[in-house]
């Protein structure tokens, strides 16, 4: 080894001959040229190290990952050196066997053993069948159940018994009115890192129990998880808070709009809802008018800041609505401006201009109807005009046949 030294020395320094190490008398060179010699040192420490580093003894499952299941090779070298050393494939292949039986994808597999490698090692007949049995009998099944566990494989290592069924009972409680799991489905794939936590740790129990203490409970609250899943796993003071600000800025807890306004407030930072009051102020609105808006469509908070600017552009001057219009049916705001408002504006012009318009109606109620109630009220009842009037509507989108399915 003093001789592996003291060659690699001579490489630094030319005329340093071959003495041992030990025996090299100290030189004046400068301070870089010893912090080289010294990081060179090092560098071969470390590479002779390296090289004598005991091979991967795992090679049989090494080769299996990256041949059979098409784990990239970084990733596999990873994967087989955490592993204890095999000497059989037998339970990796009869994992793998049992997936693809279920309607698992090679790709499904592939991405699930990249993200949870000991799902390989598991009891096929003691862990993976009860687990797989328990989505499948909740409708997840096929290629909807190889996706869902490829995403999340980590399902597969929680507690059957204390976590997954427990968790899966609390939702289908709420979702009681879900007769065919579909909302329960859509809940658990949104809340898959939840259902391997256990429910008092998680903090689920608590934020339901909290959100029934403010009244949001029944059809409003099956409602409130399926549409935002993720408010039920924050933490209970960041919950508090959001509830918090809801009051202050004027919702009570008996008004339908309170899950909504939670809904939307859970959706955005406070930076970005202090932007969007900037963008309304800046069209003339007070804070006062723009809460009053967001109490009555908390939905204008979802939309974006583009569409919210164009729509603003649109009412306020283009065609010169009163502000008070929008603060009364702020819900104008979160529709299309291309694909509905302007459509239904041509509409409502040419009946204008002709006479034809009725008492009680007004351009937000030619908005706020729904497609059928707006052809049927609006289009169709005018018999001579109503083809124009479908014309002017559709625009170039209307098709040959399109116009004689409507009018006929």
């Amino acid at each position: 080894m003093e001789i592996l030294i003291s060659l690699f020395v001579c490489t630094l320094n030319p005329k340093t001959s071959l003495t041992p190490l030990k025996t090299i008398p100290k030189c004046r060179e400068s301070n870089s040229f010893r912090n080289s010699q010294n990081f060179a040192i090092k560098s071969f420490f470390s590479f002779f190290s390296s090289v004598s580093k005991t091979p991967n003894t795992n090679s049989i499952f090494l080769n299996y990952l990256i041949e059979t299941v098409n784990i990239p090779k970084s990733r596999a070298l990873v994967i087989s050196n955490k592993c204890p050393p095999i000497k059989s494939l037998q339970n990796p292949q009869n994992v793998r066997q049992f997936l693809h039986s279920v309607g698992f994808s090679d790709t499904h597999i592939q991405l699930a053993v990249y993200r949870k490698p000991t799902i390989l090692f598991a009891d096929v007949n003691k862990t993976l069948k009860p687990k797989i049995g328990h989505f499948q009998q909740l409708g997840l099944v096929g290629s909807d159940l190889g996706k869902f566990i490829s995403n999340y494989p980590t399902v597969l290592t929680a507690s059957l018994e204390r976590k997954l069924i427990p968790c899966v009972e609390i939702l289908k409680k709420i979702l009681a009115e879900d007769s065919n799991n579909e909302d329960l489905i859509r809940v658990i794939r949104r809340m898959s890192w939840n259902l391997v936590m256990d429910t008092e740790k998680s903090g689920l129990l608590r934020n339901i129990e909290y959100l029934k203490s403010c009244g949001i409970v029944g059809s409003q609250l099956s409602r409130l998880l399926v549409r935002q899943t993720r408010l039920f796993c924050f933490k209970e003071p960041k919950l508090r808070h959001l509830v918090s600000r809801l009051l202050e800025m004027g919702f009570s807890t008996n008004s339908r709009m309170f899950v909504y306004g939670l809904h939307a407030l859970s959706c955005l930072s406070e930076e970005t809802f202090d932007r969007k009051l900037e963008l309304f102020r800046s069209y003339g609105f007070s804070k006062e008018e723009f809460m009053e808006m967001f109490r009555r469509a908390p939905g204008i908070l979802k939309s974006s800041e583009e569409r919210l600017k164009s729509g603003l552009e649109f009412f306020l001057k283009e065609i010169e609505f009163e502000k008070a219009v929008l603060v009364h049916i702020p819900v104008c705001l979160t529709l299309s401006i291309e694909n509905r408002v302007i459509p239904r504006y041509r509409v409502f012009q040419i009946v204008t201009s002709r006479g034809m318009l009725k008492k009680g109606w007004s351009f937000p109620s030619f908005l706020i109807s729904s497609e059928e109630n707006f052809l049927k009220k609006f289009v169709l009842s005018f018999g001579d005009d109503a083809e124009e009037l479908l014309r002017a509507y559709k625009g170039h989108k209307l098709g040959s046949s399109s116009g004689e399915q409507l009018l006929h």
